[in-house]
């Protein structure tokens, strides 16, 4: 076992098959990253805002850790494999392979409309919005601001998904309605001072 250990140690330090080292560390560094992401965050919202036995709470939050845990992991693969062979048949690394790996990895991957992946998409297409704004101030396609616009952004993003929370509440994510359910409906309910201050209803 030890030999065989030296061997493979020997192997990742030579810096040979590193590019096909790398895909199989990025299936590695995926999954082990979605079920640091995912776990915490179905644990809280599970028992915040899940109905059902504690059972059903575990498995729950099992399930969506596995599953983003293996998108992850499957798209990181998926990213990784395809830039290393556009990379080998082209001899060199150019920007547009990216977008193509991206782009048929999210497709296989992350296009199946299931509550984890529409959370992971969301998250995704708002920084890749702040990314591209940032983006056109670099290249001097946009003007860089005199002051902070992040005021006005802010109070652009509130004042809409309040408006779509009073009036349109369809057509927000069910994970966003539950909590703003809880801050701004369930406030208006209270019988007594127990579920005033101590317990929500």
């Amino acid at each position: 076992m030890a030999t065989v250990t030296a061997a493979i140690n020997h192997l990742l330090a030579s810096g040979r098959f590193k590019e096909a080292l790398a895909v199989v560390k990025g299936l590695r560094n995926g999954a082990v990253y979605g079920v640091k992401i995912r776990a915490p965050h179905a644990l809280v919202m599970t028992f915040l805002f899940r109905e059902g036995s504690f059972f059903d709470k575990i498995r729950s939050i099992a399930m969506m850790t596995y599953q983003h845990s293996r998108n992850l992991a499957t798209f990181v693969f998926t990213y990784k494999l395809l830039t290393a062979l556009m990379k080998w048949l082209e001899s060199q690394k150019k920007q547009y392979h990216s977008f193509i790996a991206a782009f048929i990895g999210g497709y296989l991957v992350f296009g199946q409309n299931n509550p984890v992946n529409k959370q992971i998409n969301m998250y995704l297409l708002s920084r890749i919005l702040f990314g591209m704004v940032n983006l056109g101030v670099k290249k001097n396609v946009i003007k860089k601001p005199k002051t902070d616009v992040f005021p006005w952004f802010a109070a652009l993003v509130w004042g809409i998904v309040l408006w779509q929370f009073e009036y349109h509440r369809e057509v927000l994510q069910p994970s966003l309605q539950s909590s703003m359910t809880y801050l701004y409906d369930d406030s208006n309910v209270w019988h007594n001072l127990r579920d005033f201050l101590i317990y929500n209803k």
